[in-house]
């Protein structure tokens, strides 16, 4: 019925066009549309496109800093209305994500943000420059079981340990998956310090994220 719309929808993720995913969101809206018809049908078909021609080495990254940045507009405007009427999207994980300490480094984290929350998980993005006792506060205080931690430095990578180390002092190493990333983290690293997952990328962390809670 409203099939050509949700294709739009999916093309202006597709495209990266802000302005557009943002109009398709409203009009969706005044002609009653179900939000979570918008994103499952629509909107997250585009991220779900991007994500595989990126995986595939057909598009880059500036695409999905594009796509992500679409489908950011797009969430917040139906995200109210989803509040409103009461429907809440299924809800794959709890998210706490952060650049470690000392590390002001923000696009790759940001993406894998908002890759996560477009996929259905609901993330608590605490920006750069985290101390790890914030980190942990906060995955307490949301009750998170997973834990996103970006460095991008040779020497602030060390504070992923840390981070994994602080978690197991409070008694949640078997509640929570600390997964961790960036530029100079490799599988050899994450296995070194005990992470429970690794991905070179945003849409890789998505996959990572399900496989380590059974989605």
């Amino acid at each position: 019925m409203h099939e050509k719309l949700f294709e739009e929808m999916a093309q202006s993720i597709i495209d990266g066009e802000n302005e557009i995913a943002e109009s398709l969101a409203k009009k969706s809206i005044e002609i009653g549309i179900d939000p979570l018809d918008a994103i499952n049908k629509g909107f997250v078909l585009g991220v779900n496109h991007v994500g595989e021609e990126f995986s595939c080495g057909n598009a880059f990254l500036p695409e999905l800093v594009m796509a992500g940045e679409a489908m950011k507009v797009a969430i917040s405007i139906l995200e109210p209305e989803l509040n409103r009427l009461g429907t809440k999207r299924e809800v794959l994980g709890k998210m706490v994500l952060a650049t470690v300490e000392g590390d002001i480094h923000d696009i790759g984290k940001t993406l894998v943000g908002t890759m996560m929350a477009a996929a259905g998980f609901e993330v608590f993005d605490l920006g750069v420059d985290v101390s790890i006792s914030d980190i942990v506060q906060k995955v307490r205080e949301e009750n998170a079981n997973l834990v996103g931690v970006s460095a991008l430095l040779t020497t602030t990578m060390v504070k992923q340990r840390d981070v994994i180390e602080a978690i197991d002092d409070i008694g949640l190493k078997d509640k929570v998956y600390v997964m961790v990333g960036g530029a100079p983290v490799t599988r050899a690293w994450m296995e070194e310090i005990g992470a429970d997952g690794y991905s070179e990328d945003a849409i890789g962390a998505i996959a990572v994220a399900k496989e380590l809670l059974g989605k």
